[in-house]
């Protein structure tokens, strides 16, 4: 299979502000602020993630968006207001609208690409949670939006077909082969296709005493090897491609997007 244009795939990582990524990635003595003007020089896209944890302000976005060039594209990861700890709905729907222009800065200059909601396993395919994401997608407007679901009971043609009709991206993602967690599906819903890359420490995956040691992982060149078709697929079907590496800890995310896009050039 040929290879699709490059301009088509971005690979990048899940955030870029990690003190453990300096020497490994950022020279040794690059500072806090200086991290993502650094960034950008390396890779054509970034996952926020922080806005899962706080509510962005646009004050803080417009800063971020400033240190980034022309074409340069970010992916910002929902408040977990939106997914996780959702509150009523009168309140949420004020959640949405902060959230929104907060975002309104890299909407104005083009460089969001899309919102990404992830929800969690014990979000579960029912009737209510369906009409929740349709609403979800009423609340963003035209935002390309992409959904990572967490529990298996998802996998489905019926769920591939509603979020077809909802304009929702599939997020495909690589995990560890344990029981429960999601198999390493590229499946495309959407004029838009994104894959996370999550790591495969099976070990520390349920049992560990920090977070970041579930994401200590280093892709060999094989296992990236395996995503290779997969991802020239998803991007035959797909106007943009987002491969992102979330197995953050010591610069792996890194070093593993560096590599995959080095094999996607060898193709």
């Amino acid at each position: 299979m040929a290879a699709p244009p490059t301009n088509m795939i971005y690979i990048g990582t899940s955030g870029y502000k990690y003190p453990d990524w300096r020497g490994a990635f950022y020279p040794a003595e690059v500072k806090d602020q200086d991290m993502l003007s650094y960034y950008v020089t390396q890779f054509p896209v970034v996952e926020l993630d922080f806005t899962y944890y706080q509510m962005p302000g646009i004050r803080t976005m417009a800063g971020i968006e400033k240190k980034s060039p022309e074409g340069f594209i970010f992916c910002v990861k929902a408040n977990r207001a939106m997914t996780h700890e959702v509150p009523g709905e009168g309140e949420v729907q004020d959640v949405f609208q902060r959230f929104l222009l907060a975002l309104s800065p890299m909407i104005q200059a083009g460089k969001l690409g899309c919102l990404l909601a992830q929800f969690p396993w014990s979000f579960q395919p029912t009737a209510p949670n369906r009409d929740y994401i349709k609403k979800f997608r009423d609340w963003t407007g035209d935002i390309p939006l992409v959904v990572e679901f967490r529990h298996i009971g998802w996998l489905t043609q019926e769920t591939y077909q509603f979020l077809k009709e909802q304009e929702l991206a599939y997020c495909a993602v690589d995990e560890p082969p344990l029981k429960g967690l999601l198999p390493p599906l590229a499946v495309v819903t959407a004029p838009i296709a994104y894959v996370r890359f999550h790591g495969r420490n099976k070990e520390k995956w349920w049992k560990h005493k920090e977070a970041w040691e579930r994401y200590n992982y280093l892709y060999s060149r094989e296992e990236l090897a395996q995503w290779l078709p997969r991802i020239m697929k998803m991007a035959s079907q797909a106007t943009k491609t987002y491969v992102l590496f979330n197995n953050c800890h010591a610069g792996h995310a890194a070093a593993n997007a560096r590599l995959l896009k080095a094999m996607l050039e060898e193709v």
